[in-house]
């Protein structure tokens, strides 16, 4: 596989579908566009599946985990051992992501990309050991150039599966004590702000550790900017396993032609990466929600997002891109079922 395979085209949204869509939306039985997003979500996913009447009912959730090396600099609530009890979690289907991915009969794939505390293999768990978790940031690159590589390529495959598998939607999830200052990090470069703008209690830390936690997100970029040359060199320097993993499943879902609906800020952090890399696959991406970190919102705005809901989330896994799936099932079943004032025998409005 080429080791740009990233830059490779994307698929193109069917037009056609699109007006056709468009079209039938201002038949059906109510005011033109009093349904408001789920009306426009309709349309987009018409032109991603290419037919005037699309659907969602294969669904694929991937959950990558990965350790991070700069917790050693103090800025998590939780040990690193946590990410690989909580792989144990989700093949068991006690984690909140287990749970919604059982309601909504989707696959549920979790991949172990590289733990800082060893676990023997788990059943239900690819494990495929790129490391013992990122290097520490502050000290030097997080990820080698051939870890960079092998974690996107384990999103890519991921994503491959999932298309074998006929899946219709992708949902990326993230696993990783210490990855939301690995996404602050990526994301004050991506949108050239000081920390405090974006930098987050995470998984809940108080105001004197979240000033150190700014602190060090502050000194690992002072440390790597000259080396800050592009995106694919912030991802090396700056990222994670997982979120390179979450980079090169977006790309490949867009290559693929497989919407792909993102979850909370560290992964719209890795989209907004993935659109630097191959600003094409913009057309491919659906945004879930809004989340409670302070930098989410800046980093949907960067991608022109409008988020489905906004209910102060802040757990990760895929969670909110799990919960936001049925509003776009219904609105493909509104698109569809819906009467139109032909059929209705309802008199449209006066030309």
């Amino acid at each position: 596989m080429n080791a740009l395979w990233w830059q490779a085209p994307c698929q193109a949204p069917d037009q056609a579908a699109m007006q056709q869509a468009r079209e039938r939306q201002q038949q059906l039985t109510k005011p033109a566009g009093s349904l408001g997003q789920l009306e426009q979500l309709a349309i987009q996913l018409a032109g991603l599946q290419g037919t005037s009447r699309p659907s969602l009912e294969r669904l694929a959730i991937s959950i990558f985990a990965g350790d991070h090396g700069v917790v050693a600099e103090g800025v998590s609530a939780f040990p690193q051992a946590v990410t690989g009890q909580m792989l144990g979690n989700f093949v068991a289907g006690g984690a909140a992501i287990s749970v919604l991915a059982r309601q909504l009969g989707a696959s549920l794939e979790v991949i172990d990309l590289g733990l800082a505390v060893p676990m023997g293999p788990l059943p239900g768990v690819r494990h495929l050991h790129l490391g013992p978790g990122t290097a520490n940031f502050c000290q030097a690159p997080a990820m080698s150039p051939e870890q960079l590589q092998l974690a996107l390529g384990a999103g890519r495959d991921s994503l491959l599966r999932a298309a074998e598998q006929g899946a219709q939607l992708f949902i990326g999830g993230e696993m990783g004590i210490g990855n939301t200052t690995a996404a602050t990090a990526l994301g004050c470069w991506l949108l050239d702000c000081p920390v405090a703008a974006l930098v987050g209690s995470g998984t809940g830390l108080d105001q004197t550790a979240l000033a150190h936690k700014t602190v060090v997100i502050e000194r690992a970029l002072a440390r790597h900017g000259p080396a800050l040359t592009d995106a694919q060199a912030a991802l090396r320097y700056l990222g994670g396993f997982e979120i390179a993993a979450l980079v090169g499943a977006y790309l490949a879902a867009a290559q693929r032609g497989i919407p792909a609906l993102v979850d909370g800020f560290i992964c719209s952090v890795a989209a907004l990466l993935a659109v630097r890399l191959n600003p094409a696959c913009r057309d491919w991406l659906l945004f879930a929600h809004c989340g409670a970190e302070p930098g989410h919102r800046h980093v949907l705005a960067a991608l022109q997002a409008e988020p489905l809901l906004q209910l102060g989330l802040r757990l990760g896994e895929g969670s909110g891109a799990a919960l936001a799936v049925p509003l776009l099932q219904l609105a493909c079943r509104l698109h569809n079922e819906m009467a139109t004032f032909a059929e209705a025998a309802v008199t449209g409005r006066a030309p």
